[in-house]
């Protein structure tokens, strides 16, 4: 056989069989892979293979985790009424949050198949991008028959048969492939993991140390835990769930690793985790030896009954179903306020239709298929191929477990021989949506700054109980396992330093509001800030405090409209930058590498003066502690004597006022003084570390001529 991949079988015939027609039955069984290409950090992959035909998928293997020679032993059994298609396979890794990795495709010619009898066959997995290179083989057994008619006399009416027979049983795989996709997805508990501390861990490093860090997996999730640096009892303290899935077990694979930059992390030990042993509903305290090593893992094991999770046809939602959706109701009102405060509410999901998007293939066309993601939940729909207005009508329910949770609705092109593309994303606040309203969303770029080609309709409905959100908004959110890493970027850059600058610049316009007052620049306002500012200061309770705040919100909320106004400048401010990136990008072919150098430079400059700026103040207040320059030691503890002396004897009210009298009549008694920070100004006498390390003196050896010395520099 020819194609990417060619069949090495003495099972296929060489010359062609001239199919007959009618209908055939193709039962395949996938028995295993050798020598799979790696596609992960660990020098494994996580196969799992698709089979196509006609450009649909007709099966999906399931996942065999790191292993490169895997064995599947599965079987499928496919009704066709041409053999001209040839059966399209493809495997890939799974990457769970991730985009999937390809590994290799292969073509079975169906025409080319002896019928009535099981043939061997071997596919030599190939990528077209790189046809030279070894991605292994799939090892097949096929078996193809034609299917009769039962009884010849009725021909016309047993051709309607079939027919109506074929459909049926078409729709009743695609009905029953839906089912495996949608159960694959579902899972039937969580696991609720904190990990707490190591012990005794073996050094790894030449300090006699490590850099420890630890790998979880479940089935097809993994979590990896945040570094400890030079340690070998590390404490992390780092709480994490995961779902169990039914056809994934009840194993916790545990790896722990020491993490080594610039080279392959070393591999510490490992333990596994039989989470069937242990009981529901019950916190467990767990030391777990390591298997290939000596140390210990400490670990708090929670496992609880499955969250309100499903995906369902539009006929058949939860929240639809008028008793359903009482008893969910009843489940988030106000008596069950302080009963399993994890669980705060759901959200339903109808994804209906997408109208509009982007033509990925070269044919003009996409086979879009949408992924729904809430914190660490991941859903998706099933592919509606060679279409840019797809509908697949399907309703998700998640489990709300943080109300200020963000729902990411992404669309992807399905790619035959690549990670899927990107066509359109939204990013929705569960505490935005209004129930019940079937609303379009125009897709946006991966970036979220800006639209692309594309619109989704989503309908979303969402639960919760207010109590538990409220007090849930005060413990630490849910991490993302999956983060995409950072990548140095100028355009980054600059925004985040425009971000942080447009901050500044708000409390200097404050600064720069209040000192006009103490300027007497409007005599009307400062006169009006004086007496205020004495009334303030003279009944002040602490008390007053949070009112005021409580004050600026209410005040806001009804008579500001600075929500709007933000939302405009935001807005602005993001077109701004993608035009400055878009004239960037013009511009990219004009410009030299010199040109590009500047503008980096520009940018870094500011950034470097800002952070040498905050460093410096807060190494002379060290130095001004360490007795750097004991003089102005001295005088620091001169100073707070004082204070301590003044606070002690005068109460601070008083000194609050004279020093707001101060400020307000400092002009008005000398207009031509120049004001002034005091406690800056004694902070600018003392040296930063740079500034230490400038004036010190070099000690200088006797022993040495200065002609050696000057030999010495210079070598």
């Amino acid at each position: 056989m020819s194609g990417m991949g060619a069949p090495c079988s003495s099972g296929v015939t060489s010359e062609r069989a001239i199919p007959s027609p009618g209908m055939y039955k193709l039962e395949i069984e996938l028995k295993r892979g050798h020598n799979l290409a790696v596609r992960d950090r660990g020098g494994s992959s996580d196969p799992y293979v698709k089979f196509k035909l006609a450009g649909k998928e007709v099966f999906r293997s399931k996942i065999i985790h790191k292993n490169l020679n895997p064995v599947w032993d599965e079987k499928t059994t496919l009704i066709m009424d041409c053999l001209s298609d040839p059966l399209y396979i493809k495997v890939f890794d799974y990457d769970f949050g991730l985009q999937d990795d390809f590994m290799g495709s292969a073509y079975l010619y169906l025409d080319s198949l002896e019928q009535q009898r099981t043939i061997p066959v071997t596919l030599v997995l190939k990528d077209p991008q790189h046809p030279d290179q070894d991605l292994g083989s799939l090892e097949l057994a096929v078996t193809l028959t034609p299917k009769e008619s039962p009884i010849e006399e009725r021909r016309g009416s047993t051709t309607m048969l079939l027919r109506r027979s074929w459909k049926r049983s078409t729709k009743q795989q695609s009905m029953r492939l839906s089912e495996l996709h949608r159960k694959s997805q579902l899972w039937r508990g969580i696991v609720s993991i904190a990990l707490i501390e190591g012990r005794d861990l073996i050094p790894m490093d030449p300090n006699g140390l490590s850099d420890p860090y630890v790998k979880f997996r479940l089935g097809p999730q993994k979590y990896r835990s945040k570094t400890v640096p030079k340690t070998l009892s590390p404490q992390w303290r780092e709480q994490f769930d995961l779902h169990l899935y039914e056809e994934t077990g009840g194993v916790l694979e545990i790896t722990v690793w020491d993490r080594d930059t610039g080279r392959r992390d070393d591999f510490i030990g490992r333990c596994q985790l039989d989470l069937s042993n242990l009981s529901k509903e019950q916190t467990h305290h767990l030391e777990l030896q390591l298997e290939e090593s000596r140390g210990s893992l400490v670990l708090l094991v929670t496992l609880t009954a499955s969250a309100h999770v499903s995906i369902a046809d539009l006929s058949v939602t939860p929240l639809d179903d008028p008793q359903e959706r009482r008893e969910i109701l009843k489940r988030y009102g106000v008596l069950k306020s302080f009963s399993n405060l994890k669980d705060v509410g759901i959200v339903q999901v109808k994804v209906m239709r997408a109208e509009g998007l982007m033509a990925a293939d070269v044919t003009g066309k996409s086979d879009p298929f949408c992924v729904l993601e809430l914190n660490n939940d991941r859903l998706q729909t099933h592919t509606v191929y060679k279409n840019l207005n797809p509908e697949w009508n399907k309703a998700f329910t998640f489990n709300v477990k943080d109300i200020h949770s963000v729902l990411e609705v992404t669309v992807f092109d399905e790619d035959r021989d690549r990670s899927a593309d990107f066509l359109g994303k939204v990013a929705i606040p569960l505490l935005h949506i209004r129930n019940g309203e079937q609303k379009s969303y125009v897709l946006k770029n991966k970036e979220l700054t800006g639209p692309t080609k594309g619109v989704i309709y989503l309908e979303i409905d969402v639960i919760f109980n207010t109590v538990k959100a409220a007090l849930r908004t005060v413990v630490p959110a849910e991490q993302k396992y999956i983060e995409e890493e950072p990548k140095v970027s100028k355009h980054l850059l600059q925004q985040n330093f425009n971000r942080v600058k447009r901050c500044i610049m708000v409390l200097i316009s404050y600064g720069t509001y209040i000192n006009s007052c103490f300027e007497w620049e409007s005599a009307q306002r400062s006169i009006i800030s004086f007496v205020l500012f004495v009334v303030v200061v003279w009944n002040f309770e602490l008390y007053m405090l949070p009112l005021a705040l409580l004050l600026l919100l209410v005040w806001n909320y009804f008579f500001s409209s600075s929500r709007d106004t933000t939302d405009m400048s935001m807005e602005a401010m993001f077109e701004w930058e993608d035009d400055e990136e878009d004239k960037e990008d013009k511009e990219s072919e004009h410009k030299g590498f010199i040109d590009k150098l500047y503008a980096i430079q520009d940018v870094f400059i500011s950034v470097q003066s800002a952070l040498d700026e905050v460093a410096s103040y807060g190494e002379r207040i060290k130095n001004t502690v360490n007795w750097t320059v004991p003089f102005l030691s001295w005088l620091a503890i001169a100073a707070l004597c004082l204070a301590t002396v003044l606070l002690y004897l005068i109460p601070l009210r008083y000194l609050v006022l004279a020093w707001g009298v101060n400020k307000f009549t400092k002009k008005l008694r000398d207009p031509y003084m120049i004001d002034n920070n005091e406690l800056l100004d004694f902070l600018s006498r003392v040296p930063s570390d740079v500034q230490v390390m400038h004036y010190r003196e070099l000690k200088v050896d006797p022993g040495q001529s200065p002609s050696k010395r000057r030999r010495t520099n210079l070598s």
